[in-house]
């Protein structure tokens, strides 16, 4: 009982002096505030990108790889020059798919466009649709399921028909509670009829997300703007055990297709689900390692300004603890008193903190990938931080506060 006597005090007393100077214990609460808001708020929005590249990559399952052109992405070595290697041809593309013998869901897909606009009679969209040429097997490899409609029958793959699969982004935009099935729209200068709508994936989903049109890879190929187009081809293996022998198999008769003997290189990629979402998990553990060291950086600032307003708070009360010890309160008391003060401040800040960086960092993380998180781990871990600084800076502020003499501390004026 007197220890939580003791420790309710010394809450009240801290209380009281907070009170006593609330601009300077404002600020110094403000800096840990903005510390803190930055730690949780950047982890916070790490956490809830996070958890939707996995729920994302998961729906695309992670025993799928695609195969594409060799030097699709930017290179900037040899001054800017990159090497151009043949493109995949549709005929190259489908001759894989026929002849590929393992147990696995085979798409072909060709991007048309990325800033395509949709128009229903008097409405459109924005320019930021993706169109997609491909087939029957779009659907399970990418990760999506029908809402309404059905998908591609082997007719109008065959024949390349003009009908086209909407994203649900697309079907709210042009046609609000209308059915869209049916309906005649215009995907750029081309006019397609809606046989299916895709279930919502999320605002901001990614990879096409909701904004995405597919039409039959046939028909993307005859109204490609470019002349020698080049097809990805994304095989989905349905025995999880031989993933890697498929990548194998894939790779020795994609390059019988494409005529390459012994001595030559690969003049295509194959690229992995699961690397895919290694690279990106790498890339979200630096940026929660900046973030973190953001934090700490504004949190030293924090603590060494604290610091300073317990050395002034020290001085100012001399006298009161030189009457504190003259009616019998011990060094060790004093000293916890001010450890008290400087931890309530931090946690004051901390808590302002931690609520201000939930808000950022969910408003990001929501922004970028639809998912709203709590990351308690990171809540307590603030709050755990929070009390070291205090014990840290008040440290010496409160040693010097027990040394005092209290003959010479009643003298002070």
């Amino acid at each position: 009982m007197p220890v939580k006597t003791t420790l309710r005090e010394n809450v009240s007393i801290a209380l009281q002096s907070i009170a006593g100077n609330r601009l300077r214990t404002s600020l110094t609460s403000l800096i840990i505030a903005i510390g803190i808001m930055a730690l949780v708020g950047i982890l916070t929005a790490i956490e809830g990108i996070k958890q939707y590249t996995t729920d994302a990559f998961s729906r695309l399952g992670a025993n799928s790889f695609t195969i594409q052109n060799r030097g699709s992405g930017v290179n900037f070595g040899n001054g800017g020059h990159r090497k151009i290697y043949p493109s995949i041809s549709y005929e190259q593309a489908q001759r894989f798919k026929e002849t590929f013998q393992l147990p696995a869901l085979v798409a072909i897909n060709l991007d048309i466009s990325g800033i395509a606009v949709v128009k229903y009679g008097s409405l459109k969209t924005n320019p930021n649709i993706t169109v997609t040429g491909t087939n029957e097997n779009y659907l399970q490899t990418n990760g999506y399921k029908l809402a309404f409609g059905r998908s591609f029958s082997e007719s109008e793959l065959e024949h390349g028909a003009n009908v086209v699969i909407i994203g649900d982004e697309i079907k709210t935009k042009l046609f609000k509670n209308e059915d869209p099935v049916n309906k005649s729209i215009f995907v750029g200068s081309n006019k397609f009829r809606i046989i299916g709508v895709f279930a919502s994936k999320g605002s901001s989903a990614g990879f096409g997300g909701d904004r995405v049109c597919t039409i039959p890879i046939f028909k993307a190929k005859q109204i490609a703007e470019i002349s020698k187009p080049s097809f990805a081809v994304t095989v989905m293996v349905t025995n999880g055990g031989g993933f890697d022998a498929s990548i194998g198999e894939a790779t020795s008769l994609f390059r019988n297709i494409r005529g390459l003997n012994v001595a030559n290189a690969d003049n295509f990629e194959i690229t992995r689900s699961d690397s895919v979402q290694q690279q990106l998990a790498g890339q979200l553990n630096g940026m929660t390692i900046a973030g973190f060291a953001i934090g700490i950086i504004t949190l030293i600032g924090a603590a060494i300004g604290l610091m300073n307003i317990m050395l002034v708070s020290v001085t100012e009360r001399t006298r009161e603890i030189g009457i504190r010890k003259a009616i019998g309160a011990t060094p060790a008391v004093i000293r916890k008193q001010f450890l008290i003060e400087a931890i309530v401040i931090c946690l004051i800040g901390g808590i302002g903190g931690i609520v201000l960086g939930m808000a950022v960092g969910n408003l990001i993380a929501v922004q970028i990938s639809g998912k709203f998180v709590i990351p308690w781990l990171w809540l307590f871990s603030a709050i755990a931080l929070c009390t070291l600084i205090g014990l840290l800076s008040g440290f010496y502020p409160a040693k010097k506060a027990s040394r005092l003499d209290p003959v010479e501390a009643l003298r002070y004026e």
